[in-house]
């Protein structure tokens, strides 16, 4: 019981917290824009708390899991003083964008501190070599300091990554710094064959599998959403990331994977093919930063530009069509996920993931999300006059109609996962 208590506090305390200062953005920026506030209400339902201010009435509600700030002229038109309708377009884009860039800069803020506390940094100074690899055979020392790679500068282990596994094994112009003094060197880097299984685990202490990498995963050939991965090849690899890692690189005589994995209770065996794919490295080992204040904070910043960006990859892939089912996440999901953290970091990763998710997903430009709000009024800016009421009414609620069916879709999916 107290368990279950834990694990509803937590996702009342996250999606009550997002959703707030969500609905604060829009609160704070209509205010400062003048425009009245009729009412500012937390959660859904029947109201628990009510006070009336001097303009606006604040409610508590009982189901904390939205909220909603309802300003005059909002919904239906108004001539009324401080009406939204009669604000200017600007303003108004204002008012409905501050909802999620509060969600995305909050996300960024949290997700900042978090890195800055965590100091699992790595530097560009090279402290070791592997025997035989490009760096090494092209006359890279221990003690050099990358610092730039094509001409493009490089701050940390992670971009150093990004470029060379991009590069198809083409050469690359890597520029380090010895006593002093730059120097050029053009290394093409060391391909590796590995297999991929495109797996996606809960964490480095559970080997249930989560979901699928739409490229290069075994997807469809057996291993399920939910599956625990009990034996790789005949090795115990139960809750151990590392030593599932090794057991699928292992050469084996045969093409494919022999898994055991456990599924409602019962244990199956499970033969899949993975795709052997490449990937291209320098063959160095850098060392790990120090662990000070102001040198977390310098790594910190650019692990928070690469995380507030991807989800411009994650979106691209929705609209491509390249994001799998799997990646998409309903509130069941969500709620599973929240369930599952351990310690307050994990709980405060999640929170800036969703917070994220939350902003970017709202600025999208489909009604009746904010973005889609934002659409119809450079319209109207263009147009230099209000579409019809009626028309514009038509056009949110056939948005909200297709949001409510994609919600359906995704719980489905979210249930299905729990399920397994």
């Amino acid at each position: 019981m107290v368990g279950f208590l834990l694990v509803a506090l937590k996702i009342v305390v996250l999606l009550g917290l997002l959703i707030f200062i969500h609905e604060l953005g829009h609160f704070t920026v209509a205010k400062l824009c003048k425009v009245k506030v009729n009412e500012f209400a937390l959660g859904f339902g029947p109201v628990i708390l009510s006070k009336q201010g001097k303009e606006t009435k604040y409610q508590l509600r009982l189901i904390p899991l939205g909220g909603f700030v309802s300003m005059e002229g909002e919904t239906e038109r108004s001539e009324e003083k401080g009406s939204f309708s009669k604000t200017s377009i600007p303003k108004r884009i204002a008012i409905v964008a501050a909802g999620g860039l509060v969600n995305i800069v909050f996300a960024a803020i949290l997700f900042f501190g978090i890195q800055t506390y965590s100091a699992n940094n790595i530097t560009t100074k090279v402290s070791e070599l592997t025997p035989g690899y490009a760096a090494e055979v092209s006359g890279i020392l221990p003690g050099d300091e990358i610092v730039k790679i094509n001409g493009k500068k490089v701050h940390r282990q992670a971009d150093i990554n990004k470029i060379v596994s991009s590069s198809n094994g083409e050469n690359l112009v890597v520029t380090i710094k010895r006593a002093g003094n730059k120097m050029d060197f053009n290394i093409k880097p060391t391909s590796y064959e590995y297999k991929a299984t495109g797996i996606y685990l809960g964490s480095d202490n559970d080997t249930t599998v989560h979901g699928f990498d739409s490229k290069d995963s075994i997807e469809g050939q057996g291993i399920e959403v939910g599956d625990k991965i009990i034996y790789v090849n005949g090795v115990y690899v139960e809750d151990n990331y590392n030593k599932l890692s090794e057991a699928i690189q292992i050469d084996n005589k045969e093409e494919n994977i022999e898994f055991i994995i456990k599924r409602h209770g019962e244990e199956h065996t499970i033969n899949v093919v993975p795709k052997k794919t490449t990937k291209y490295l320098l063959g160095v080992g850098l060392e790990k930063a120090e662990n000070k204040f102001f040198t977390n904070m310098y790594y910190a910043w650019f692990d928070t530009g690469d995380f507030v960006f991807s989800i411009v990859e994650n979106v691209k892939m929705m609209f491509s069509g390249k994001m799998n089912k799997n990646d998409l996440m309903g509130p069941v999901g969500i709620s599973s996920v929240v369930a599952k953290t351990t310690g307050i970091q994990d709980f405060l990763y999640i929170m800036t993931v969703i917070s994220l998710s939350l902003g970017f997903t709202n600025l999208l430009p489909f009604p009746p999300l904010d973005g889609g709000k934002i659409v119809l009024l450079i319209i109207e800016g263009i147009r230099r006059k209000p579409l019809k009421e009626k028309f514009e009414v038509g056009i949110q609620m056939f948005g909200f109609a297709v949001i409510i069916m994609l919600s359906i879709y995704i719980t489905y999916n979210d249930v299905l996962r729990l399920h397994n």
